[in-house]
């Protein structure tokens, strides 16, 4: 079963979109610096039993996105239910968002929960507390975080990402940081500062009411040196599932036991 590649507007933006298998639609939402990719292991195990579709976020992957493209959680919230609506897909909707795939997943289900089955995220979180990683603080600091992206080879970056998660196969690497142009750089820049933990607080009871009502589900790369495993029982989820030999990029690493776990949930 081929995946299939769409592109769409939506909210001013090219968006390409990944669509693999038959079934009930599940919408994977992935994160930052990545791109639809970070689902290709999980598509291909789960295209017998969902429609998976896997768009690449405005401005990151193949997408294209105006330059002052609004990451404020109100924006993605409705970037996200646009997207549902132009690709038709039928509502509740189950949804999975790795990093920040899984905070606008969030941000979809506190504005739209009568929209949203059933949600399961995976090493992010949505919290004023969270204490957030070096790079984020670089990246928010202005000169600062545009000088590091500048010095960003593929040398670093691998070496980077290979402490983050050590098992993400160079293979995913090389096609990852092969789409992160200058363009996806000011994305991330543009990202973080919109996004900061300040940000989040108005919108934490928003999210809780909405998980009152959406079964939530948390998988967790125990291995993450981004965001610590404690974190993942900090929201009222129906199941916590730890992997521990898998890093931040669980989706990458463990695609079966990922896909398992997705379609055992969704199913319920």
């Amino acid at each position: 079963m081929d995946t299939t590649q769409q592109r769409l507007p939506v909210m001013g933006c090219d968006i390409h979109v990944a669509r693999r298998g038959t079934g009930a639609p599940v919408l994977l939402l992935h994160g930052n610096p990545d791109s639809s990719l970070v689902w290709r292991g999980v598509m291909a195990r789960l295209a017998d039993r969902f429609d998976c579709v896997a768009p690449d976020l405005p401005g990151y992957g193949h997408s294209v996105a105006p330059p002052q493209f609004d990451y404020g959680l109100e924006s993605m919230a409705r970037w996200v239910d646009e997207l549902v609506t132009a690709l038709n897909l039928p509502t509740p909707l189950n949804v999975a968002g790795h990093d920040f795939g899984g905070v606008f997943a969030l941000a979809w289900t506190a504005t739209r929960p009568q929209r949203v089955r059933r949600i399961a995220i995976s090493n992010i979180v949505f919290s004023a507390d969270y204490r957030w990683h070096l790079w984020a603080r670089i990246w928010r600091t202005p000169l600062l975080g545009e000088l590091s992206l500048l010095a960003l080879s593929p040398r670093s970056a691998r070496a980077s990402l290979k402490r983050s998660s050590p098992r993400l196969p160079d293979a995913y690497f090389d096609e990852t940081y092969g789409l992160v142009t200058p363009a996806v750089k000011r994305r991330i820049l543009r990202l973080y500062r919109t996004l900061t933990p300040a940000a989040f607080a108005p919108w934490r009871p928003r999210v809780e009411a909405a998980l009152a009502q959406v079964p939530l589900a948390v998988l967790w790369g125990d291995g993450d040196p981004y965001v610590a495993d404690a974190w993942a029982d900090d929201l009222p989820a129906q199941r916590v599932r730890h992997f521990a030999a898998a890093g931040h990029w669980l989706p990458v690493v463990e695609p079966q036991a990922t896909a398992d776990a997705l379609a055992e949930f969704f199913a319920s």
